[in-house]
């Protein structure tokens, strides 16, 4: 897409597809009464001197406090605070009311249970479109011991919740497999039997996402984009363990397979149960856009969903 041809829309949805730290950022107004509002558009900017920037629609409720105010917090919410990340995305009047916090040692609103905070001094507001960006100077900080909430995509990301699932089926030698999405259609590989399967490879070690990724590439000859767990489970009635992730395959002819629309999936004709229960679900979670990440086994297990941004 040019530069002439730009949709809003679609270059929102491209810049979301970076994955990025979720963060409540914070101030107090010329009466002293906090406000806050949750960002993901945050990054540090320099060690020496200790500088960080946010950006802040000029559209924002928040806009003429944050930029007269003489600092502001950054918040990074861990993993288990989605809940904050929503109080803050609403036009709720007393956010604060809902959440415990104090203020900084630089005077700025620090939420409890937050993976790390920073207390800044405003440095400089640099005009940026639509935008401004605040870069701050950071006067105190701390760093927890719990994992970010993590967003990209319109979804949460819980960091843990994978690494503890990966983990649980790294024993032996899983099968790591991919729903391959298009275009509302998934990719399926025939097998000699006439029945279908998900494109999978045999795990032998090192990082399951970079394999994975290489081996889509090579069997499909697509650029193809490796994004969230989407499912952890032993199938005991073929001893193998699976993970398997969400993807996205770019226009072309793929080498392997073919991409079936989810509407027409053959579920009576895939190469086990648990692969047409995994399909089942999906379909229901596309019609949808929520999705979630299952952990278990063939028959029975739970769905950790990925909340979405309220």
């Amino acid at each position: 897409m040019t530069t002439a041809t730009l949709d809003p829309r679609a270059l929102r949805d491209a810049f979301g597809s970076f994955m990025t730290g979720v963060t409540v950022v914070t101030a107090n107004d010329a009466s002293g009464r906090p406000i806050g509002f949750t960002a993901n558009s945050f990054a540090s900017v320099s060690i020496d001197p200790p500088l960080l920037l946010v950006c802040l629609a000029k559209t924002s409720r928040n806009f003429a406090t944050m930029t007269a105010a003489k600092g502001f917090g950054v918040n990074v919410l861990s993993e288990k605070q989605m809940t904050v990340s929503n109080t803050f995305a609403k036009p709720v009047e007393d956010r604060f009311a809902a959440v415990e916090w104090k203020n900084g040692p630089h005077g700025a609103p620090i939420l409890a249970g937050v993976s790390a905070w920073f207390d800044c001094s405003t440095n400089e507001i640099v005009d940026a479109g639509d935008h401004a960006i605040l870069i701050g100077r950071v006067e105190a900080f701390e760093n927890g011991a719990m994992a970010g909430l993590g967003f990209a995509r319109g979804s949460y990301i819980t960091p843990g919740l994978s690494s503890k699932a990966v983990s649980a089926a790294a024993e032996g030698m899983p099968l790591i497999a991919a729903v391959v999405e298009r275009d509302g259609a998934v990719l399926l590989i025939s097998e000699a039997d006439g029945r279908w399967r998900l494109p999978q490879m045999e795990l032998r070690g090192g990082e399951p996402l970079a394999a994975l990724q290489d081996y889509l590439t090579g069997a499909t000859g697509l650029a193809v984009e490796v994004g969230f767990l989407y499912s952890v489970y032993d199938n005991k009635a073929t001893g193998h363990q699976h993970i398997v992730y969400r993807a996205v395959a770019e226009p072309g002819e793929t080498k392997a397979g073919r991409f079936v629309p989810i509407a027409d999936l053959p579920l009576d004709a895939m190469d086990n149960s648990a692969t047409a229960d995994l399909l089942r679900r999906f379909a229901a979670e596309s019609a949808l856009g929520n999705f979630g990440v299952y952990v278990g086994d063939e028959k029975q297990g739970k769905v950790h969903p990925y909340a979405r941004k309220a």
